[in-house]
């Protein structure tokens, strides 16, 4: 039904514009069908207008209630729906942290949703891509690592507000500067090496963001001292895929990636493909042990994401990439031709 001529042209006094993080937005005074949605919209645009301590107060609860909305992102079914929506979401935390830098829950989700967002739905993308257009590859990895170091940025933006002068003393001496941290700093520890490692896995070309691997390390190592059972393993199926590159350490690199998996899969009770996709990527295909490759697959692919929806969205994501690795089977190892019948 098209609605009458009188919903699309208001009187132009019958309606008030404010500036929100310098875009201008315009709401009518006068009650319509949409009044009850757009009332509470307009009392929160009215505050943060209003006098400077009443305006910060309001940014903080709106950055409260923007960063706790992570458990409803991870439980949603549809992962093309949340690529869609993340964006606008993570630059209204950008310009909330721009008013109120010192909001620690609402850096630490900038820190995470950039990194989730980023190895999720754009280098996830670039891996899928890169046989059909190199180029366009390529290109997709280059934003996903800017993705990453804007996800590492925040983190140390909240391990500095929480530890004044943290980020001098992780450069000059990373072992000694993360001995200060607590188990409360294990979630911004976590996200900001999780960014880390991620760019420095797209930065073989530079050497500058290779060099800060020691840094890297100490959070991610101190993360693990502190809290190993942190989001259900996370710490463990990180490391998972970083030990065979891990320098410096003697012993079975490949034996410490098992031990990280069996920890990850006990600390998440089995209900979460990402240790199994991890450890058959990382792991198998490097031994090329293809029968164990197969297994691990067909593990993370038997998990019932609804059955878990705190997990939903991440069982999802990487089962849709324990597909794509099996439709990779024949590229990924050397599987000798079957013998000729005579």
């Amino acid at each position: 039904m098209t609605p009458p001529a009188s919903e699309f042209a208001r009187p132009e006094h019958s309606r008030q514009t404010v500036s929100v993080f310098g875009l201008r937005i315009s709401f009518g005074l006068r009650p319509s069908a949409f009044g009850f949605l757009l009332l509470p919209l307009a009392c929160l645009l009215l505050l943060l207008t209003s006098g400077c301590s009443v305006r910060i107060f309001a940014l903080r609860q709106a950055g409260n209630a923007l960063a706790g909305t992570g458990n409803t992102i991870a439980s949603d079914d549809d992962p093309d729906f949340v690529k869609s929506a993340i964006p606008f979401g993570l630059k209204i935390m950008e310009g909330l942290l721009a008013e109120t830098p010192d909001h620690q829950p609402l850096r630490r989700a900038a820190a995470s949703g950039f990194a989730q967002y980023s190895f999720a739905f754009i280098q996830m993308d670039a891996d899928e891509l890169e046989e059909k257009d190199f180029a366009a590859a390529e290109a997709l990895r280059g934003r996903a690592r800017r993705m990453y170091l804007r996800a590492r940025n925040h983190g140390l933006n909240g391990l500095e507000t929480a530890h004044p002068g943290f980020t001098n003393r992780l450069a000059a001496a990373p072992r000694d500067a993360v001995r200060s941290l607590k188990k409360s700093d294990v979630p911004m520890l976590y996200w900001t090496a999780v960014a880390w490692g991620g760019a420095i896995s797209l930065s073989k070309d530079n050497p500058g963001t290779v060099g800060e691997i020691p840094q890297m390390e100490a959070l991610i190592d101190r993360a693990l001292e502190l809290d190993e059972s942190y989001d259900r393993g996370a710490v463990h199926s990180f490391l998972i895929n970083y030990e065979p590159a891990r320098s410096g350490v003697s012993g079975d690199a490949n034996a410490r990636a098992r031990q990280h998996f069996e920890r990850a899969v006990a600390l998440s009770q089995a209900r979460q493909a990402a240790p199994y996709v991890t450890f058959a990527e990382a792991i198998s295909v490097q031994t090329q042990n293809l029968a164990e490759f197969d297994e691990l697959l067909k593990q993370a692919l038997a998990i019932n994401a609804d059955a878990y929806p705190d997990s939903r969205l991440a069982n999802l994501i990487y089962q849709r990439r324990a597909r794509w690795l099996q439709s990779r089977r024949d590229q990924l190892f050397l599987i000798p031709d079957a013998p000729s019948k005579p």
